[in-house]
């Protein structure tokens, strides 16, 4: 029998955000399955199927999340949502597609990783057509952070070239340098990331000491794999996407 590790991934949802669509989301960037553990948070609206009806039943209002239970996978999401209106008065059933949130909700995902090693080789960059198709992911322990459709927001350390979605420079070249190290987890999940998104980047050697993987945009530094997927977050990087 092969054993599996349970890593847990916090999940933050901005005002606006589709519970089950963010969720369907993760597991299919991340080509990971796992479960939802826990969650506080409201909503603006709340959408579920209840048993023997036709329809979902849709309720909005100021919502109080009380549970949040299932699974999660890059084929499909299985989830059951129970939640209080403003007379705690308590409703629940199967979540659907546009179930919102209201001010904000945090989330507590378990993602299972099988008890293997890693055989990526970084150095290898498939062509466009495989970067469309996802990576097998080892998750760390970190936080993804979903923000609305209209936010746009971004760290202060991003690169001119992908403030905005916008292109600093028209050139065919990779705008994107990375160092990695063969073996490196982190370097393995930043390249999947790169690759996931459709960014073209070119492998370089590292540049002086420090951890790694070592990430530039258009010759700036801005950091390793956490740097990269809050850039991700933010919606930063789709100005170097391709095709």
């Amino acid at each position: 029998m092969q054993l599996q590790a349970l890593r847990s991934v916090p999940l933050h949802l901005e005002a606006g955000r589709d519970i089950r669509r963010s969720l369907e989301r993760l597991a299919v960037e991340l080509n990971a399955s796992g479960f939802v553990l826990g969650v506080v948070g409201n909503l603006s609206q709340a959408v579920f199927q209840c048993p023997s009806q036709a329809r979902p039943t849709v309720l909005e209002g100021d919502l109080e999340i009380i549970t949040l239970q299932g699974t999660i996978s890059p084929q499909g999401v299985h989830l059951h949502l129970s939640f209080s209106d403003g007379a705690c008065q308590v409703w629940g059933g199967h979540l659907e597609p546009g179930t919102l949130v209201q001010k904000g909700a945090d989330l507590l995902v378990g993602l299972l990783e099988a008890d293997g090693g890693n055989s990526e080789d970084p150095s290898v960059q498939p062509s466009p057509r495989q970067a469309d198709r996802l990576h097998p992911t080892d998750v760390a322990i970190t936080t993804v952070i979903e923000q609305p459709v209209l936010q746009e927001s971004e760290p202060a350390h991003a690169p001119a070239g992908v403030r905005g979605g916008q292109a600093a420079t028209a050139t065919n070249e990779p705008r994107v340098d990375i160092a990695v190290l063969a073996g490196c987890p982190y370097c393995a999940r930043a390249l999947r990331m790169l690759r996931t998104l459709g960014i073209p980047y070119r492998v370089v050697p590292p540049s002086g000491g420090g951890s790694l993987p070592q990430v530039q945009i258009d010759g700036v530094a801005i950091g390793g794999y956490d740097a990269l997927a809050e850039l991700h977050g933010r919606g930063s990087l789709e100005g170097l996407r391709r095709g």
